[in-house]
């Protein structure tokens, strides 16, 4: 769960490595066996390295993660939901993780409340092959929450967004 009421860290420097392994992977890695390899080959230094260099930016904050973005509408999961919920305050630290632990749940994270129009404070994105497959997830996170959650919503998608993240100019 990403608890997006803590700021950020202060912006580091780039050291000339991170600067061109981020440059050489914001696309996306390689489509290869082994990608780390064909990264060290492009970048002059060893798989090891390039790896040993990932967990270093990950560890100090400079990434958060290397992770698969898969084409949810490609792979048949047509109905989306984003699943909204009033969640107690004293126990979201608790619930939260759990919700975002669930089976269904791409991803999962905290908000500040908009009163009185918007109640929600916790976020779970879910997928499904139909909005029943959907509401029957969202149902079993229901229970899951138990008392805590005094309401909750799911806001499907209408069009397929590309999500992109930060992207390095070339100097």
């Amino acid at each position: 769960m990403t608890d997006s009421t803590t700021p950020p860290a202060p912006a580091a420097a780039l050291s000339p490595l991170q600067r061109a392994l981020m440059l050489a992977t914001q696309s996306g890695l390689p489509l290869l066996e082994r990608p780390f390899e064909a990264l060290g080959a492009m970048l002059g230094i060893s798989e090891a390295q390039v790896c040993e260099e990932l967990a270093q930016m990950q560890a100090s904050g400079l990434i958060r993660r290397i992770a698969a973005v898969p084409n949810h509408y490609r792979l048949g999961y047509v109905a989306n939901g984003m699943t909204v919920w009033d969640v107690d305050d004293a126990q979201i630290d608790t619930l939260g993780p759990r919700v975002a632990a669930f089976e269904g749940v791409s991803h999962c994270y905290r908000r500040p409340r908009r009163l009185p129009q918007w109640p929600y404070n916790l976020f779970a994105m879910l997928h499904g092959r139909s909005r029943a497959e959907v509401e029957a997830q969202a149902g079993a996170l229901r229970e899951l929450l138990g008392p805590a959650c005094r309401a909750h919503d799911i806001l499907y998608s209408s069009a397929i967004l590309k999500k992109t993240g930060l992207r390095l100019q070339p100097e």
